[in-house]
């Protein structure tokens, strides 16, 4: 993860279920990363709002604010922010459509962190290009 080392990339973690996101947080962090999270969308577009976030990890299925109405707000205010999604079996095609509007990738529950980390890296060295090329215009 070699272009990781010199930022400190900030992830932001979206999930409605306590004991997940938490570990995860915690694994994110001991590898490094600036994790900060939400448990519903409403919160993660205030950190959005709030926050220079690199990637956002977005559960499809919350209570309130869905994965695709949070995706569609934090794509507002941030377009460069890359977001993985994170989804279940009955939501495959809901996670595929909004790869169509431009997530980076979807996830299945459960996952390996190693997924996740090849993901975070992915999704991060896109939004460097994507910056770089948005500064040349």
């Amino acid at each position: 993860m070699g272009n990781i080392k010199s930022k400190k990339l900030t992830v932001l973690l979206v999930d409605d279920e306590d004991r997940f996101r938490e570990a995860l947080s915690r694994q994110l962090s001991v590898r490094g990363f600036n994790v900060l999270s939400a448990a519903n969308g409403e919160d993660a577009v205030k950190m959005v709002h709030n926050n220079a976030i690199d990637v956002t990890i977005l559960d499809q299925k919350m209570p309130g604010m869905g994965g695709t109405q949070t995706f569609n707000e934090i794509k507002k205010i941030d377009p460069l922010i890359e977001i993985i999604m994170l989804t279940g079996q009955a939501t495959v095609d809901d996670a595929l459509e909004i790869m169509k509007q431009g997530a980076f990738d979807y996830i299945m529950k459960p996952m390996t962190i190693d997924e996740l980390l090849f993901k975070i890296e992915d999704a991060y060295t896109r939004k460097v290009l994507m910056e770089k090329k948005n500064q040349k215009k």
